[in-house]
């Protein structure tokens, strides 16, 4: 199990310090349809692009952590859900694309612009590596931390693409942490909230079914 409080903590840092600097079962889910059909708002304020390039680096960091433990592991739940990540990614890529922002992403697996994101990336697959059961609980607590970040960049914004895409996002990844519990507890182990200020929104999470999201 992931320590509750470290790396919770460079989460919030991450995202906080990159907004500050900018301003300145099988692992199947139902993911979401990430196009939008709101017509196209072409204006962005400082605060959503900087919320823009955090979130395509995230969902890419979900990508590659999940890519990398699937080759270590061979735990189908890590490929299928990278493959809804993919998607996540390329969502965000094309808002930036929409409204002429640079795009923060490298090409590279386990590579990211945003420092912070860095850091994590390393920690998680160190971790994940660790053993079988511990790169379930990393999914899972990705799945937290994101869900996390993307309520809170949208109590920050006001572009309603964003928000129509964000929405999806939020749900795939309710779904995703529903898959990764599932799979913990098949093993027999019970699970326990990671981000300790999120308890009582996973218990709801995890108390309800899976969900169709997109519209499907």
């Amino acid at each position: 199990m992931l320590n509750k409080y470290s790396i919770p903590q460079i989460v919030a840092l991450s995202f906080m310090a990159f907004m500050l600097t900018a301003c300145g079962g099988s692992g199947e889910v139902n993911d979401p349809n990430l196009s939008s059909n709101i017509g196209v708002v072409t204006e962005v304020t400082d605060t959503e692009i900087a919320s823009l390039k955090f979130m395509r680096e995230e969902e890419k960091l979900a990508r590659d952590v999940y890519l990398t433990l699937f080759d270590e592991w061979g735990n189908s739940i890590f490929n299928n859900i990278a493959s809804s990540e993919q998607e996540h990614t390329d969502a965000v890529l094309d808002l930036l694309d929409t409204f002429g922002v640079d795009d923060p992403a490298v090409t590279g697996i386990g590579v990211f612009t945003n420092q912070e994101l860095q850091d994590l990336s390393d920690e998680l697959i160190t971790r994940g590596k660790g053993s079988a059961r511990s790169a379930l609980w990393v999914g899972a607590f990705i799945e937290e931390a994101d869900i996390q970040d993307i309520v809170h960049a949208m109590e920050t914004i006001n572009n309603t693409r964003m928000l129509e895409v964000y929405g999806n996002l939020l749900c795939g990844s309710r779904n995703h942490l529903r898959a990764f519990v599932k799979n913990i507890e098949n093993q027999g182990e019970a699970y326990s909230t990671q981000i300790q200020a999120l308890e009582a929104e996973v218990a709801a999470i995890l108390s309800s079914p899976t969900e169709q999201c997109g519209g499907h």
